[in-house]
């Protein structure tokens, strides 16, 4: 059974009663959602909390879900317009050009811990996840750009360089200092966990 025809089977659940099945659906997508959504918005409780809104509309939405697409290029849908709404709501403009729901698939949230889903675990992932949000928006801008276009947008050095106007040198150079800062916040955490 392909990713596709588990999720349908699972909306399909939920479409007959079965909550249970919806939570699956949320562990399933939660920090993929939430990896999308911080491409609109900046603050990591913000995210959390637009997800949920999300979720909370998918749920409400999902008697009409008719598997002509696939769950999560429906539910990528719902977020994207959740988050536009909220940066509304906020007074701010909401980006004029949505993430094409192709990249989004990538946004897998690669700081995931797999191994084995304790609290513990879940509680470490979030913290790590906070504090590489909190290092990036503290980053200088350039060194911001350069790691966003390079982790997030999955760009090569050869288009940071073009994309920025500088030498690849130049683009290495802060790739580097920024995952050097990242790391230098995650340290303390990671050690803590062995």
């Amino acid at each position: 059974m392909g990713e596709s025809d588990s999720d349908n089977a699972l909306v399909e659940r939920v479409q007959n009663g079965d909550k249970r099945a919806f939570d699956l659906l949320v562990r399933k997508y939660q920090h993929k959602l939430v990896s999308v959504i911080s491409r609109y918005i900046n603050d990591w409780s913000e995210c959390q909390d637009v997800a949920q809104e999300a979720f909370v509309r998918a749920y409400r939405a999902i008697g009409s879900f008719r598997g002509d697409a696939q769950f999560y290029t429906w539910l990528y849908k719902i977020a994207i317009n959740t988050a536009k709404n909220w940066l509304v709501s906020q007074g701010r403009r909401p980006p004029t050009e949505d993430i094409a729901v192709e990249d989004a698939v990538q946004f897998d949230g690669a700081s995931r811990l797999h191994e084995s889903a304790t609290p513990e675990r879940e509680l470490l992932r979030q913290e790590i996840e906070r504090t590489v949000f909190a290092t990036v928006e503290q980053l200088p801008e350039e060194l911001r750009m350069a790691i966003t276009l390079r982790e997030v947008d999955g760009l090569s050095y050869e288009e940071i360089a073009e994309t920025m106007n500088c030498p690849i040198g130049t683009v290495r150079s802060r790739i580097f200092r920024a995952r050097e800062a990242i790391d230098e916040r995650l340290r303390p955490l990671l050690s803590e966990e062995k």
